[in-house]
């Protein structure tokens, strides 16, 4: 646990459900007040609330499409309404889209993949940026990767893009920033054994275990735990970086098979 990081505010985009459920609960463990952000799961923020609250916690549920400008800025509004400070912001929302060779890919699939993945992340640092550089405040913003940022994945042109420039925007917000004391980081989770995932049964399960050292799914209790490190002063002289959480997959040249 992360004692600087008791009664900071965090707003944790799509966080109804998964790798982001998991962080905003752990953020309530570290006993901080935190925004659950969702689209269109309701009931997976009530319950991630309930959790938060339960741990000792605060929390807000706030319904915005990180992919709209004004819904991204009514969000950070709100949050900074109702709790009074805006310390930790983390672009989790993200969705891997349509699979498909690149000749077959719709226009408005490459467009609906990069608007929540790049461009929502992009809103969100933006403005959590304004309010943190007019206070003179030594924020943290988390962008949530992924290992295709490094991997390129077959037949999601779009997904492999987004998480790519995920990381040169990253790395230049944190250069931009880094005078002003505001860090900018990002996760890099690998399989994590989510929603997403549940499909992944028999042989298809074996060959996804074959690309992964530790032959194991990851938890996203595990990815949360790694983005509390960052967002904490016990990563104060961190920026710019991408902490891998795969297993061991960024390793081996057999996930291109």
């Amino acid at each position: 646990m992360y004692s600087d990081l008791k009664g900071k505010t965090a707003i944790v985009t799509g966080s109804s459900k998964g790798i982001g459920k998991a962080v905003a609960e752990r953020f309530g463990k570290e006993k901080m007040n935190v925004v659950v952000n969702y689209h269109s799961d309701p009931g997976g923020a009530r319950e991630a609330v309930d959790n938060i609250q339960a741990a000792g916690g605060n929390a807000l549920a706030i319904e915005a499409d990180v992919s709209s400008e004004e819904d991204v800025k009514k969000l950070i509004n709100s949050a900074v309404e109702h709790f009074g400070s805006l310390d930790v912001m983390v672009n989790n929302s993200g969705f891997n889209g349509a699979g498909a060779f690149p000749h077959e890919l719709e226009l408005d699939e490459w467009q609906k993949v990069i608007d929540v993945n790049l461009t929502g992340a992009f809103l969100c640092a933006r403005e959590a940026l304004k309010y943190m550089a007019d206070r003179r405040m030594k924020g943290s913003i988390l962008n949530k990767s992924s290992v295709h940022q490094q991997i390129p994945r077959p037949k999601n042109v779009h997904y492999s893009a987004s998480k790519g420039g995920m990381k040169l925007l990253t790395e230049t917000l944190a250069l931009d920033y880094a005078d002003k004391g505001i860090r900018v980081n990002a996760i890099a989770p690998g399989t994590i054994a989510t929603e997403s995932n549940e499909d992944l049964e028999g042989s298809r399960k074996s060959e996804q275990l074959k690309k992964i050292p530790m032959n194991e799914f990851g938890e996203p209790e595990q990815v949360a735990s790694a983005a509390a490190w960052l967002v904490s002063q016990e990563a104060a002289y961190v920026t710019g970086a991408t902490l891998f959480v795969d297993g061991g997959m960024t390793l081996y040249p057999s996930q291109l098979e």
